[in-house]
């Protein structure tokens, strides 16, 4: 069983055979993952509340993380030798709300990498329903350690570039 710092699991023994689509699926360039929208997800008036859409992102972002093989347990440890007291941020994000979700919505969040500079990732990510987009975002996450940008993890920057150039490739025209 991995662990994380806090000597929590990370992943349970047999976790992603028993429930391969718990967290997604990889796509060319990028992660997809499923979800259902809830009573709790909505406004009195039965629409996600625009904040939400946040938290949907976040758990794609840390999907793909995962099935990327980057346990974030072990990037944790391995970033704390190189970088103590490191830790990821939003650093800028802009969105596009489209469309409304409701109530009983099956969604898509869409996660594709874009850019891997020194210290940062930039992903484009996008929520939909059937083949209907109804938010799109271009986040960019940092990599900081003790207050200041730092270079991030070779395993996360080999993983994450790697998905970035067949996400450019994807979206080159033909």
């Amino acid at each position: 069983m991995k662990l994380d710092l806090s000597g929590e699991r990370a992943t349970a023994p047999g976790e992603l055979e028993a429930h391969p689509h718990l967290a997604g699926r990889l796509i060319p360039g990028g992660h997809s993952l499923v979800l259902r929208v809830y009573y709790e997800d909505t406004d009195f008036s039965g629409i996600v509340y625009h904040a939400n859409y946040l938290k949907f992102m976040e758990r794609g972002r840390s999907d793909y993380m995962r099935l990327l093989g980057v346990v974030q347990g072990e990037l944790f440890a391995e970033a704390a030798a190189e970088a103590p007291g490191f830790h990821f941020v939003v650093r800028s994000m802009q969105i596009d709300f489209k469309k409304p979700a409701r109530i009983d919505d099956v969604l898509e969040v869409v996660t594709l990498s874009k850019d891997v500079a020194g210290a940062s990732i930039t992903l484009a990510q996008s929520v939909r329903r059937g083949g209907e987009e109804l938010i799109s975002a271009l986040v960019r996450v940092a990599f900081v350690s003790q207050g200041r940008a730092k270079r991030i993890p070779d395993a996360l920057r080999k993983a994450t570039l790697e998905d970035a150039t067949v996400a450019a490739g994807a979206a080159a025209p033909q």
